[in-house]
């Protein structure tokens, strides 16, 4: 058997090819692939646009900001709430809970918060919920800081956690509040003038 030049470096060139696109697929990072719990960010999106409707004009970018941070999420929030501020204020808030694999749930929020605030607002808001392994991880108290919230085109976004389940409230709305506060919502299962 003689040696042949061209056909040896044809077969490792096949060889190289072969090497350089299993090592691409193995490498490449996978994109965001929802098991049959969570939401993609396109079911995400279509909800959103047909709950805040015209006002969306930033939603898509808002949405790909918190799953660029947090991923899939499991859940999503959509409801209504209404907050005040006079250096201490208050928010209150209710919507409907929505999971793939525990079905809907009515939720009420309200919460108190603390801080350089002023202003009053009513909002639409979406919550993407993460980690929730049951729906009673829901109905605590998240904490977090507003005012600093990622806001594209009149729709902000801020976040809120307890433990390893975290909410992303987008909120757009009418109103005019400016600062910023510290401060916690608590979810419940039904409605109460406690914030606390």
């Amino acid at each position: 058997m003689r040696f042949d030049p061209i056909r040896s470096l044809a077969g490792i060139r096949l060889a190289l090819t072969a090497f350089a696109l299993v090592a691409a697929a193995l490498t490449a990072r996978p994109a965001l692939a929802a098991d049959s719990s969570q939401y993609t960010m396109q079911e995400i999106v279509d909800a959103g646009h047909g709950f805040f409707g015209s006002a969306t004009g930033g939603l898509a970018k808002v949405v790909e900001r918190a799953f660029q941070q947090y991923g899939l999420p499991n859940g999503y929030v959509l409801g209504q709430e209404g907050s005040g501020a006079f250096i201490a204020g208050l928010t209150y808030g209710e919507g409907e809970l929505y999971t793939k694999n525990a079905g809907q749930h009515p939720v009420f929020w309200q919460g108190p918060s603390l801080g350089i605030d002023y202003g009053g607002q009513g909002s639409r808001a979406m919550m993407l919920v993460y980690n929730l392994s049951s729906i009673e991880d829901l109905y605590k108290r998240f904490g977090g800081v507003s005012g600093s919230a990622f806001v594209v085109a009149g729709v902000g976004m801020t976040v809120l956690r307890n433990n390893d389940v975290v909410i992303v409230p987008i909120r757009t709305g009418l109103g005019a509040r400016l600062g910023v506060n510290v401060g916690y919502l608590k979810v419940t299962r039904s409605p109460t003038w406690n914030p606390f």
